[in-house]
């Protein structure tokens, strides 16, 4: 990821941005503040709204192939019960289209403090299994922090150490990332991208092609939603 250690979004768009996600998360995370939206909506707003959202390169964090023709990227908060649901999703619908390479999946972050107050050390610590096990371990480590969090803030952060220490991570390594400033740069990169990008909640993700196109799905939108976009992407 870049190293802009000092990036941050302005306070004002910080506080409308989650005030928005308050409205999101109640509802499921799937209203706008008009009303709710559907896979359709989606798509016919994707063209009228201008998104900006930073290219994907490798030090994201990918299931899948860089080049692929469909690239989700997805904005989650990890203490969000909706994101953890949106997280099994995905895990399907890479499952079915991960091999032949056509679509993958990057994840950023997006923790919302003052919904949940233990997303961001729990984002860090993912960031610090990728900084000292690589991308694979940056994967088994969120899928753990899913499996063991109730969501809203249900897991006790003493865990985070226990959870590197069962995907087999160098544990004094990750708690000397832990307590420098890497992995804190890294999420603050990845959020200071979620404004810009769309966001309004988590999660929130923006469906891409090499040619340009961009759909943006609001909130922990099901299987099948997330299958009829791809779908008609690749035709």
């Amino acid at each position: 990821m870049e190293n802009n250690k000092d990036l941050g979004m302005p306070i004002a768009i910080v506080i409308s941005g989650i005030l928005i996600s308050a409205s999101i998360y109640a509802t499921g995370g799937i209203k706008i503040i008009n009303g709710q939206i559907d896979g359709e909506a989606n798509a016919r707003e994707a063209v009228a709204q201008e998104i900006v959202v930073r290219p994907v390169d490798k030090n994201d964090h990918i299931v899948g192939k860089i080049d692929a023709e469909v690239m989700i990227i997805t904005y989650t908060d990890i203490e969000c019960p909706f994101c953890k649901r949106f997280h099994t999703t995905m895990g399907q619908i890479m499952d079915k289209y991960r091999a032949d390479g056509k679509v993958a999946w990057v994840y950023r972050q997006m923790p919302l403090d003052m919904l949940h107050s233990n997303a961001r050390k729990e984002a860090e610590a993912t960031e610090c299994a990728s900084i000292v096990g690589g991308n694979i371990k940056f994967w088994e480590y969120m899928n753990k922090l899913f499996a063991y969090t109730k969501s809203n803030d249900g897991l006790e952060l003493s865990l985070l150490p226990k959870i590197a220490s069962e995907i087999g991570l160098d544990t004094i390594a990750f708690e000397n990332c832990m307590n420098g400033e890497k992995g804190k740069n890294a999420v603050k990169d990845d959020e200071s991208g979620a404004v810009p990008a769309g966001a309004k909640g988590t999660p929130y993700s923006i469906v891409m092609t090499k040619d340009g196109k961009k759909i943006p799905i609001d909130g922990a939108m099901p299987y099948e939603t997330i299958k009829a976009t791809i779908d008609s992407l690749l035709k």
